[in-house]
């Protein structure tokens, strides 16, 4: 697996850490787990943001989350994110995970997910920009490391993206991560690059973009449109990691996939166990395959195994029947 180099001077600098690159694996639950996130920074990807871990669980139930912040040293600047409703939980949370030593702490203000939402949390916290200050004032005030944040665009009723993005800054924030959809989009429709460009306009902190990144050329696309400082890339990840390396689908050999998938799923057994390292790895399995067009009965049939072996042997007799077959045919 190659590496992009880092470049000679940094892209940006978060406070005074500096992040080589342009690209970074979008934060998303169930997926940025360290598996998969150390595997994206050593294609290139510019910092690594641990999946969101609520201030509540780290405060009540520590041991429990101690997973969800496990990395290794290669994939500094190392980000945490942390999300919650209560500036108090928060604070607390944050001074918490700050023993692990990560590099920037990110409260996140953009999950759409009802069930983070309904607590006032996620993108819920747009609808207050007031606490927002308040976390920030605090946060940066008491902690040792910068302090960010990732936003969307508000609700449809409520877009208060330029006015957060402000607040942020003005309370000693370092960094804002924007995501140009609404709570209601989700993750549909188009994402608005004309409001990344406008929150990159209205703050001199960095500020990264994020929404319909989807081929490799998208990245300086959207750099070139909003003005932004980096790409932040998320669904177009998962089942090409190879993006962070400026390559497209069809720009990734079948060899590559298949050292890819052996690689990651070793991985995933040695963090998780075997059996449920086997189980977590089928939504990433079937991606990996998709890449090889092969039918979904084939690749169902695959994903399936619970025994890791019988999945490799399968696995193997599909890319030894694929490098009998002419380039040019593929």
């Amino acid at each position: 697996m190659t590496s992009v180099p880092e470049t000679r001077s940094p892209a940006f600098h978060v406070g005074k850490i500096p992040v080589y690159g342009d690209a970074i694996l979008a934060p998303m639950d169930g997926f940025s787990d360290w598996p998969f996130r150390s595997l994206c920074r050593a294609l290139g990807s510019a910092m690594s943001y641990t999946e969101f871990v609520r201030a509540q669980h780290i405060v009540e139930a520590y041991k429990h989350m101690a997973a969800r912040l496990t990395y290794e040293q290669a994939e500094r600047p190392m980000v945490f994110q942390i999300y919650g409703d209560d500036v108090d939980e928060l604070l607390q949370a944050a001074l918490r995970v700050q023993d692990k030593t990560p590099d920037i702490i990110d409260i996140n203000m953009g999950c759409p997910a009802r069930k983070v939402v309904h607590n006032g949390a996620g993108v819920g916290l747009m609808r207050t920009p007031l606490k927002i200050a308040r976390i920030f004032h605090r946060l940066s005030a008491a902690l040792d490391v910068p302090v960010t944040g990732k936003i969307r665009l508000g609700w449809e009723t409520c877009r208060t993206y330029k006015l957060v993005a402000r607040i942020i800054e003005e309370n000693g924030g370092a960094l804002i991560a924007i995501h140009g959809r609404t709570k209601e989009q989700g993750y549909s429709g188009m994402a608005d690059w004309d409001a990344i460009a406008e929150v990159k306009a209205a703050v001199k902190i960095p500020v990264i973009g994020n929404g319909d990144v989807k081929v490799a050329a998208d990245i300086d696309r959207m750099k070139a449109y909003t003005g932004c400082d980096a790409v932040m890339i998320g669904r177009a990840a998962i089942g090409n990691p190879w993006i962070f390396s400026r390559l497209d689908r069809e720009q990734v050999s079948s060899e590559m996939v298949h050292n890819m998938v052996r690689q990651h799923l070793d991985r995933h057994m040695a963090f998780y166990g075997s059996r449920k390292g086997m189980i977590l790895f089928r939504k990433h399995a079937m991606q990996y395959l998709k890449l090889q067009q092969l039918p979904r009965a084939v690749r169902t049939h695959i994903i399936t195994r619970e025994d890791p072996q019988e999945f490799l042997a399968l696995l193997d007799g599909v890319f030894d029947q694929i490098s009998l077959i002419p380039a040019a045919a593929r």
